[in-house]
């Protein structure tokens, strides 16, 4: 994520292709950091018609022109839209998700060529909102969002992901005009963290490769790379910096190593494959627990007392992480599962997208802690586990494992009521019902847990002193 507000911050994202699920359900997925206190907010857009639809960012110059009608879909904004909307995530009414962005860093070699265009190019602040409502399948949002990056240049480099119930993409912006989308394999996945990542691109693959028109014309004009030689866009526009080493490799390997356990990898190599097979069915579950680590059983963990303070690699999971969302689409059903605040600390729950109200507190949350923002409960009790992760993480971990654990029967409950309704108006109302009751059960959990923490650290005093029983 990035904007001229934020320093250049590091997501972590996912995703996985229909054969490789055990649902054979299309997954993408990525924590949002930024910022230890920075509140999102959970939206829905109802479908609408506007005659003159423009979009004008916040953050820099940007301007486009929209279609008038705007499709209804599900984002995650900011808490204000002061230094631009930043909606991030979200599926719209035809089953389409979208995740923007992973930010990522080009070489300066290609970058003297084609540099970004900072005053009025597109920035990650502005892809859902001018790409998302206005797509009707992953490939669409594909072409949308070249032909805007063409049309008004890139800002910076990202990666973004698409999806819908048959196929997902990973779009790369690498230079001010010119970007690689791929196709994810339906058996495969892919971990990114804050690296250009495709590697081969094939020009004559139509069906699993776009490239920006010129691409490759672009490539043999400036001298990037041998024409004989297959074309690695990796190592043609990315970086292999050596603090790539430290932030960005280890969490691709820790990723693939929870995944892909058979295969042995170093987690500072630059040869970590862009997409790797899972050893076995990835299940939901899995997805979470890649965006949740913090490499645990390795001896990089820093939440063990010896590794606190030490030189180590830079997690999944960390203190920066606004939001965590898994995006879910099969067939019909589709599932914006997000966790606000630490993705390690929180639980995910199974929105549906289609939604028309907003759950109380997922609406609100300012910079400044307040009581009635479901962003500031999660964050409230990662911030006294903190204190002391040794004593209070286990209990944070039943908590978790226990309110996951309802609200799965809680969205299967629901799936079973809404396959027997076939009144749009009674849809509605179950989604809005179910939502509300998802989100009230995972507040009411987090809460008692906070009141039992803050009972406990009661005896964390300083000023603690051994009472005479006679006094």
């Amino acid at each position: 994520m990035n904007s001229h507000f934020f320093s250049r911050s590091s997501c972590t994202s996912i995703l996985i292709g229909k054969k490789a699920t055990s649902d054979h359900s299309v997954i993408i997925g990525r924590n949002e950091d930024a910022k230890t206190a920075w509140p999102k907010h959970l939206a829905f857009h109802s479908p609408v018609t506007i005659t003159e639809n423009t979009f004008t960012s916040k953050a820099n110059g940007f301007k486009t022109v929209l279609p008038q009608n705007r499709y209804g879909y599900s984002s995650t904004p900011e808490w204000t839209d002061r230094y631009g909307v930043f909606e991030e995530d979200g599926i719209n009414q035809f089953h389409v998700a979208m995740s923007a962005t992973e930010s990522a860093y080009a070489n300066e070699r290609v970058l003297a060529y084609d540099p970004f265009v900072t005053k009025t190019g597109l920035l990650e602040e502005a892809m859902i909102s001018v790409v998302l409502p206005y797509v009707k399948t992953a490939r669409e949002g594909v072409a949308r969002l070249g032909e805007l990056v063409v049309q008004h240049g890139a800002a910076e480099a990202d990666g973004i992901l698409f999806a819908d119930p048959e196929e997902a993409w990973y779009f790369e912006i690498g230079s001010g005009h010119h970007y690689v989308a791929m196709r994810i394999p339906d058996d495969a996945y892919a971990v990114v963290a804050n690296q250009l990542a495709i590697e081969a691109v094939d020009f004559n693959d139509d069906a699993n490769f776009v490239t920006s028109p010129h691409l490759k014309s672009f490539i043999q004009e400036n001298h990037l790379w041998p024409e004989e030689e297959p074309f690695d866009w990796r190592r043609c526009f990315g970086t292999h910096d050596d603090s790539d080493l430290v932030y960005n490799t280890p969490r691709v390997w820790s990723g693939q190593r929870l995944l892909t356990p058979s295969k042995a990898q170093s987690p500072q190599s630059f040869e970590l494959p862009f997409i790797q097979k899972p050893d076995h069915p990835i299940t939901i579950e899995d997805a979470r627990r890649v965006l949740s680590d913090h490499y645990q059983h390795t001896p990089y963990d820093l939440t063990q007392p010896k590794n606190q303070g030490a030189t180590a690699f830079r997690p999944i999971s960390v203190a920066t992480t606004q939001e965590s969302h898994l995006l879910q689409l099969r067939d019909q059903d589709m599932y914006h599962w997000l966790a606000m605040g630490v993705s390690a600390q929180s639980v995910y729950i199974p929105f549906y997208p289609q939604g028309t109200i907003v759950p109380s507190m997922f609406d609100k949350g300012r910079a400044t802690y307040t009581t009635n923002s479901a962003y500031w409960v999660f964050k409230q009790a990662s911030v006294l586990v903190d204190r002391d992760w040794q004593r209070y993480g286990s209990e944070l971990a039943q908590v978790q494992k226990q309110t996951q654990q309802i609200l799965q029967h809680l969205r299967h409950e629901s799936d079973q009521k809404l396959a027997a309704l076939t009144s749009p108006d009674d849809r509605r109302n179950q989604i809005n019902q179910a939502n509300q009751e998802m989100a009230q059960t995972a507040i009411k959990a987090y809460k008692t847990l906070i009141a039992d923490l803050i009972t406990q650290q009661t005896q964390a005093s300083p000023l603690r002193f051994k009472m005479d029983p006679n006094l």
